[in-house]
């Protein structure tokens, strides 16, 4: 690549983003903070209903994930468990996160697949030294490290500083900080790059469009992929930190959250279906966290919600700039909160220098207008 000078060459740019999710509002943000005037379009309203972000459990876990993604995601999820507390501690309301590890459980019966993870793990663990090692766990280590599955589990995994956060405090935390920012905010009025002429007078410098799946009439590759997840309030139950369970179709997760509160999800679906929760899946789910602790059973369903995550045909992210003063971020698929900081520095680099080391150091398809691309999708 050979274009270095900055994109955004005014200190106090005009920059209209599209996008409330996710990474939609951490750039606003970010923008803000750096003294552009800042314009946000979302077809949704501040609850964030219409994205893929809402519909999450914010688990940060680099490692477990490193068994469904490529090496680049995980450098990139490694960078976030940084990035996160710093993105945190400067917004205007607390979000729950904490980084005590993944507890990953099996039943007898798929003891065989729990192997065969257990060495998926220790090969990319080894292949990428920097990550913490997981820690084998027999029964008594199961019992010590959570105390409310004893006795349920004979042996375990530990994987050590990974992380999770409150989907639903930060989008409420970030839209909050918009505000005090001063973003001009555009609830339930979608707009796309055709609707604005960067550069010229009247219209902003920059738009950057972070709509996700509403990105698809100019970024056809795009495709839903169906998630399912369950909220769950179970005054009875207490766990530490997330906890996967191997399971024979998909492996499925508990998210512990503040005040008893528990995101329980595993499904991925290749479909842009947005109907309710099937009976099957919603059954699974809720199997699952029974089999795991009894207090579930006494649990009361708070919410069965379904989102279909934007995905790209080789289920990677990218960034990419396609016409003068428009740059696109998109495909995040199963892993935004995991790989969301390491996207948004990439696209802070691209507009404030005209390229990202980042991306090289990611393996991200970053592609710039009229350039080829700096890493092949």
């Amino acid at each position: 690549m050979t274009m270095s000078a900055p994109l955004i060459h005014n200190a106090s740019a005009s920059i209209t983003v599209l996008g409330a999710g996710l990474m939609g509002r951490l750039l606003a943000v970010a923008l803000a903070r750096q003294g552009h005037r800042v314009a946000l379009h979302d077809a949704g309203g501040p609850g964030a209903e219409g994205s893929a972000a809402r519909v999450a459990a914010a688990m940060l876990a680099p490692l477990a994930e490193s068994a469904v993604t490529e090496p680049g995601v995980v450098r990139m999820g490694q960078h976030a468990l940084a990035r996160w507390p710093a993105l945190l501690a400067e917004l205007a309301a607390p979000v729950f996160f904490q980084q005590n590890g993944t507890l990953i459980l099996w039943h007898r019966q798929d003891a065989a697949d729990a192997a065969r993870l257990r060495a998926t793990l220790e090969r990319n663990q080894a292949a990428q030294p920097d990550l913490p090692a997981m820690q084998p766990l027999d029964s008594v280590g199961v019992a010590a490290l959570e105390p409310a599955v004893a006795n349920r589990f004979a042996q375990g995994m530990y994987l050590p500083g990974e992380g999770q956060l409150d989907n639903r405090q930060l989008l409420a935390a970030l839209e909050k900080t918009l505000q005090q920012l001063q973003v001009a905010l555009h609830w339930h009025s979608p707009r796309s790059p055709q609707d604005f002429a960067p550069g010229t007078p009247g219209q902003p410098d920059w738009v950057i469009d972070c709509r996700g799946l509403g990105a698809r009439t100019h970024w056809p590759a795009l495709r839903g992929v169906r998630g399912e997840v369950v909220r769950l309030h179970a005054p009875e139950v207490t766990l530490q930190r997330p906890t996967r369970i191997v399971h024979p179709r998909y492996p499925i997760y508990i998210a512990p959250k503040e005040d008893h509160l528990f995101v329980i999800g595993a499904t991925e679906i290749e479909s842009d279906d947005l109907s309710p929760a099937s009976v099957r899946s919603t059954l699974e789910l809720l199997s699952a966290a029974y089999a795991v602790h009894s207090g579930f059973a006494e649990a009361r369903i708070i919410e069965a919600a379904t989102q279909c995550r934007p995905t790209l045909p080789d289920n990677l992210p990218a960034v990419r700039v396609t016409a003068p003063g428009v740059l696109e971020v998109n495909g995040l698929y199963r892993h935004g909160f995991m790989i969301a900081p390491a996207l948004l520095d990439v696209a802070l680099q691209v507009l404030d220098t005209g390229e990202s080391p980042l991306a090289a150091r990611f393996d991200l398809s970053l592609q710039l207008h009229g350039q080829p691309d700096c890493i092949p999708a």
